[in-house]
């Protein structure tokens, strides 16, 4: 038989998902795939319903449905404070895993660099390896994840045609404030390099902190492409509606890649979903209050139990250290498995994230309903004895 490709045998599986699997097996609660277990909103839901029966159903305009992509550039363009072009200047994609890959393949070629900085979301890795780019890791330095800007000019002076950020960050929950994005901007520029941005936490964010687009930094519209999804924002992480916004001298290319990767998102669901982008202010307000409301409840859980973690600035995960519960020669990926067998709470180690060597940290999400944060909190209180 023929070879298969060598670049398999470069990453994995997706271990976030593996937890999934394993959490199900077993009866976890899963805390490991960042998706809520409570509903959308009634709006959006009451407009699938109707639908469902009233179409459409068939192929949508390769690009995304017209309306959609109206609602979706008034939506975005009201939180980025500009007036968004939705034929020019966006594409809907099968989520933003879509339109972060759809993106790489526009902007570089085989063995152009990319900068990412670690932790990462384990996907950005292997997006790179698949367009054969070459990734360059600059860490964030925990509790507060700052970077050093001498270690990330090092970074663009390797010829980096482009760097990834996410915004708010999966999985630090950094919150990236406007003077290290004017920073990272001037390298952008100075060494002319893409800013491809994963935004699909911009609502979750967490006082006094802010979201700040890299697309409104001074000089950068030009060299930006701005990746998010609906899935957070509006608790429907399986409808997979994800979108990129780009100038079109990008967008024409990033297009190209998204008609013949993916030829359209689901067609009931954009129609469904524009209710849900035409939502006021009050929804967002709402939305956040919701998502702090969640963090308080689970960190001071973690406080009480004694489990030490990072406080996060937004998303909606805190990076855990379970050193103290660790066997000797114990990997993290062991201990996962094993804490959702024995203590019956999923997570996701922590080295699926890390380019350093980590094997102590593990990552646990909020965004469940109080009773499920309340229950796996309480299985969690008794994890010294469950996994001695």
């Amino acid at each position: 038989m023929q070879e298969k490709s060598r670049k398999c045998a470069q990453f994995t599986d997706s271990v976030i998902r593996r937890m999934t699997r394993i959490s199900l097996a077993c009866g976890a609660i899963n805390l490991a795939q960042g998706f809520p277990d409570f509903d959308p909103p009634k709006a959006m839901l009451d407009r699938l319903a109707e639908v469902s029966y009233q179409g459409p159903h068939q192929y949508p305009i390769t690009m995304g449905a017209p309306n959609f992509r109206q609602a979706l550039a008034r939506k975005c363009g009201r939180f980025m404070g500009r007036t968004l072009d939705p034929e020019t200047e966006m594409v809907v994609t099968i989520g933003s895993t879509e339109a972060m890959v759809d993106t790489i393949f526009a902007l570089t070629n085989p063995g152009d660099k990319i900068i990412m900085f670690s932790p990462y979301f384990e996907n950005y890795r292997a997006q790179a390896i698949m367009a054969d780019c070459e990734p360059i890791f600059v860490p964030l330095v925990p509790p507060e994840f700052n970077f050093d800007p001498n270690v990330l000019e090092d970074a663009f002076k390797q010829g980096a045609k482009a760097i990834l950020i996410c915004n708010p960050s999966n999985p630090s929950g950094k919150v990236f404030t406007e003077a290290e994005l004017k920073q990272i901007a001037e390298m952008c520029i100075r060494y002319d390099a893409y800013a491809i941005m994963d935004e699909v936490y911009e609502h979750i964010v967490y006082a006094p902190h802010k979201h700040i687009y890299m697309n409104t930094i001074p000089g950068m519209w030009e060299r930006t492409v701005s990746c998010s999804s609906l899935s957070k924002t509006y608790s429907v992480t399986g409808w997979r509606l994800g979108y990129a916004i780009a100038p079109k001298e990008l967008m024409d290319c990033i297009k190209q890649f998204h008609d013949f990767n993916a030829v359209g998102a689901p067609s009931p669901l954009m129609e469904a979903a524009i209710v849900g982008l035409d939502m006021p202010d009050s929804y967002y307000e709402e939305f956040g209050a919701h998502y702090a409301h969640m963090k308080q409840l689970f960190t001071d859980g973690l406080k009480r139990i004694g489990i030490p973690f990072t406080d996060p600035q937004g998303a909606y995960f805190v990076l855990a250290d379970i050193g103290p519960y660790l066997k000797p020669g114990q990997s993290d990926v062991e201990f996962c498995e094993q804490m959702a067998e024995k203590v019956g709470v999923a997570a996701v180690p922590g080295s699926s994230f890390f380019n350093e060597d980590v094997n102590h940290i593990v990552r646990l999400h909020f965004a469940k309903m109080d009773e499920t944060l309340n229950e796996a909190l309480e299985r969690l209180s008794h994890i010294q004895e469950k996994m001695a």
